[in-house]
């Protein structure tokens, strides 16, 4: 049956906001997109509405947030810098526009909020005790959605593991496995020998996302999902079947440059992330989903062979 909602989707030109965007329209919702500069987007979508506003501008929020039914918080602070000083506003903004709009808040969740006491497999109430600056951020993201749940706001957070997928361009896929333009001819592996690692297939986790929007009225005003997604016992595999997808099955698997990292670090934006996860490359952190299977049943579960082609043929990895 064709829905009438709407959502407005900040961060549709990334990675999982854009995922969102085209999962919800397929559905016959309305899609809002607030941006910047959305006349300066090559190739924006025509079917969205796209409205020029700040993340930051908490009048820009409210205003195109007005009549919808859902804000898809899936905005980053530009450059990934100064996350500090930007993420909790900008989530303000969207949390107030959400009350005034009696609106669903949709934030997609990560693995940034547990440490190493969390354990392997780790469920929605496990304890979260980040030692990284980012993941103490997600933690305060959330315990505030937390709060405003309880004032008159509904939430809905799912958590998943490293996105990959056509448009993840920031991701440690496109950056730190598969880092050089052009086909792949070489992968590097971040992970240590018999690690295992969380990956979430984008269009699949949008999918999911967009399931559970559809059935609101049986979500609580606070709803907590982990998405377990794909789940490899060992990045290697993952590395092989990189390779495999590209069509380059005797490529190169090399160990992933830490110590370069690790030097450029105190110059390099993206050096300083990628050094700052890298206990997610050190030891396994599955999340288990359990909770949304009962909720859902049946997930979207995109064999990795043809999620790892779709995205790498996104990225313009292939030959």
């Amino acid at each position: 049956m064709e829905q009438h909602r709407t959502a407005l989707v900040i961060g549709a030109t990334g990675g999982i906001g854009g995922a969102v965007a085209r999962a919800l329209r397929a559905r016959g919702w309305n899609i809002r997109a607030l941006h910047r500069n959305p006349t300066a987007i090559e190739g924006r979508d025509a079917s969205f509405e796209w409205l020029a506003g700040d993340a930051m501008d908490a009048a820009a929020v409210r205003h195109a947030a007005t009549g919808v039914d859902v804000i898809v918080h899936a905005v980053n602070p530009p450059g990934y810098r100064n996350w500090q000083g930007l993420a909790l506003p900008m989530l303000e903004n969207s949390i107030a526009a959400a009350t005034a709009n009696r609106a669903r808040i949709l934030f997609p969740g990560t693995v940034y909020n547990f440490g190493a006491d969390a354990g392997a497999a780790v469920t929605e109430d496990a304890p979260q005790n980040p030692t990284t600056r980012k993941g103490k951020i997600r933690v305060a993201m959330e315990r505030r959605l937390y709060e405003a749940s309880q004032s008159g706001a509904r939430c809905l957070i799912v958590r998943a593991g490293d996105f990959f997928g056509p448009n993840s361009g920031n991701s440690w896929l496109a950056q730190g496995m598969v880092p050089l333009p052009g086909p792949v001819k070489r992968v590097f592996n971040p992970g240590r020998a018999g690690i295992g690692h969380a990956w979430a297939y984008l269009p699949d986790l949008a999918e999911t996302m967009a399931r559970l929007l559809e059935r609101d009225d049986a979500l609580a005003d606070f709803a907590l999902f982990h998405f377990g997604g794909t789940w490899v016992a060992d990045n290697r595999d993952f590395a092989d079947a990189i390779r495999q997808a590209a069509a380059r099955p005797r490529g190169p698997i090399h160990h992933f440059p830490w110590p370069l990292v690790h030097l450029l670090a105190p110059f390099n934006e993206t050096a300083r992330e990628m050094r700052e996860m890298i206990y997610l490359w050190q030891r396994p952190l599955r999340l288990i989903d359990d909770k949304l299977r009962g909720f859902l049943g049946t997930l979207p579960e995109t064999p990795l062979p043809e999620a790892l082609q779709t995205s790498l043929r996104g990225l313009h990895r292939l030959q």
